[in-house]
Protein backbone atom coordinates (compact mmCIF):
# COMPACT_ATOMS: atom_id res chain seq x y z
CA UNK A 1 0.00 0.00 0.00
CA UNK A 2 1.20 3.49 -0.80
CA UNK A 3 1.73 5.82 2.13
CA UNK A 4 -0.25 9.07 2.15
CA UNK A 5 2.85 11.22 2.55
CA UNK A 6 4.49 9.55 -0.45
CA UNK A 7 1.53 9.78 -2.77
CA UNK A 8 0.99 13.46 -1.94
CA UNK A 9 4.41 14.06 -3.48
CA UNK A 10 2.87 12.98 -6.80
CA UNK A 11 0.13 15.63 -6.93
CA UNK A 12 0.26 17.22 -10.38
CA UNK A 13 2.05 14.23 -11.94
CA UNK A 14 0.69 12.05 -14.73
CA UNK A 15 -1.34 8.96 -13.91
CA UNK A 16 -1.08 6.04 -16.33
CA UNK A 17 -2.98 2.80 -16.64
CA UNK A 18 -1.63 -0.74 -16.42
CA UNK A 19 -0.49 -0.53 -20.06
CA UNK A 20 1.27 2.83 -19.64
CA UNK A 21 -1.37 4.99 -21.36
CA UNK A 22 -1.85 8.40 -19.75
CA UNK A 23 -5.23 8.78 -18.08
CA UNK A 24 -4.91 12.18 -16.43
CA UNK A 25 -3.13 14.18 -13.74
CA UNK A 26 -3.24 13.41 -10.00
CA UNK A 27 -5.38 16.11 -8.36
CA UNK A 28 -5.88 14.72 -4.85
CA UNK A 29 -5.98 11.61 -2.70
CA UNK A 30 -8.98 10.18 -0.87
CA UNK A 31 -8.35 8.00 2.16
CA UNK A 32 -10.49 5.26 3.67
CA UNK A 33 -12.03 6.83 6.77
CA UNK A 34 -11.78 3.54 8.70
CA UNK A 35 -8.04 3.07 8.17
CA UNK A 36 -6.77 6.52 7.10
CA UNK A 37 -4.91 4.77 4.26
CA UNK A 38 -5.01 6.03 0.66
CA UNK A 39 -7.93 4.42 -1.15
CA UNK A 40 -8.67 6.44 -4.31
CA UNK A 41 -6.84 8.91 -6.50
CA UNK A 42 -8.79 11.84 -7.94
CA UNK A 43 -7.59 12.63 -11.46
CA UNK A 44 -8.13 15.62 -13.68
CA UNK A 45 -9.14 14.26 -17.09
CA UNK A 46 -10.60 15.63 -20.30
CA UNK A 47 -9.92 18.35 -22.81
CA UNK A 48 -8.51 21.71 -21.70
CA UNK A 49 -11.93 23.33 -22.17
CA UNK A 50 -13.91 20.49 -20.58
CA UNK A 51 -12.07 19.02 -17.61
CA UNK A 52 -13.57 16.90 -14.84
CA UNK A 53 -12.38 14.88 -11.84
CA UNK A 54 -12.67 11.10 -11.96
CA UNK A 55 -11.61 8.52 -9.41
CA UNK A 56 -9.52 5.35 -9.47
CA UNK A 57 -8.69 2.91 -6.67
CA UNK A 58 -5.09 2.93 -5.45
CA UNK A 59 -5.04 -0.82 -4.83
CA UNK A 60 -2.12 -2.16 -6.86
CA UNK A 61 -0.78 1.32 -7.72
CA UNK A 62 2.94 1.99 -8.02
CA UNK A 63 5.13 5.02 -8.59
CA UNK A 64 8.00 5.57 -11.00
CA UNK A 65 10.22 8.59 -11.55
CA UNK A 66 7.73 10.15 -13.97
CA UNK A 67 4.23 8.93 -13.09
CA UNK A 68 1.81 7.06 -10.88
CA UNK A 69 0.67 3.75 -12.41
CA UNK A 70 -2.76 2.38 -11.47
CA UNK A 71 -3.98 -1.17 -11.99
CA UNK A 72 -7.10 -0.22 -13.97
CA UNK A 73 -7.50 0.21 -17.76
CA UNK A 74 -7.81 3.77 -19.03
CA UNK A 75 -11.35 3.33 -20.36
CA UNK A 76 -12.62 1.90 -17.06
CA UNK A 77 -11.22 4.94 -15.23
CA UNK A 78 -12.65 7.40 -17.76
CA UNK A 79 -16.08 5.74 -17.45
CA UNK A 80 -16.03 6.00 -13.64
CA UNK A 81 -18.31 8.43 -11.79
CA UNK A 82 -16.90 11.95 -11.90
CA UNK A 83 -17.41 15.43 -10.49
CA UNK A 84 -16.77 18.97 -11.72
CA UNK A 85 -13.25 20.29 -11.18
CA UNK A 86 -14.55 22.60 -8.44
CA UNK A 87 -16.84 19.94 -6.94
CA UNK A 88 -16.67 17.64 -3.94
CA UNK A 89 -17.42 13.92 -3.82
CA UNK A 90 -20.77 13.72 -2.01
CA UNK A 91 -21.56 10.87 0.38
CA UNK A 92 -24.29 9.53 -1.91
CA UNK A 93 -21.78 9.32 -4.80
CA UNK A 94 -19.48 6.92 -2.96
CA UNK A 95 -21.58 3.75 -3.42
CA UNK A 96 -21.80 4.14 -7.24
CA UNK A 97 -18.04 4.74 -7.31
CA UNK A 98 -17.29 1.53 -5.40
CA UNK A 99 -19.84 -0.35 -7.53
CA UNK A 100 -18.18 0.85 -10.76
CA UNK A 101 -14.94 -0.86 -9.72
CA UNK A 102 -16.82 -3.84 -8.22
CA UNK A 103 -15.42 -3.06 -4.75
CA UNK A 104 -17.19 -3.80 -1.48
CA UNK A 105 -18.63 -0.64 0.06
CA UNK A 106 -19.63 -2.27 3.32
CA UNK A 107 -22.56 -1.33 5.52
CA UNK A 108 -23.28 1.06 8.32
CA UNK A 109 -24.04 4.26 6.45
CA UNK A 110 -20.83 6.07 7.45
CA UNK A 111 -18.74 7.83 4.83
CA UNK A 112 -15.94 5.69 3.49
CA UNK A 113 -13.81 8.34 1.74
CA UNK A 114 -12.25 11.63 2.84
CA UNK A 115 -10.10 13.98 0.78
CA UNK A 116 -6.61 14.58 2.14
Amino acid sequence: MLEVENIRDWLGHDVVDSEGSKIGVLESVYVDTATDLPAFAALTVGLPTRKRITFVPLTGASVSPSHLRVAWPKQVVKDAPSIDTDGELAADEELPLFAHYKLDYGTGGARRLARR
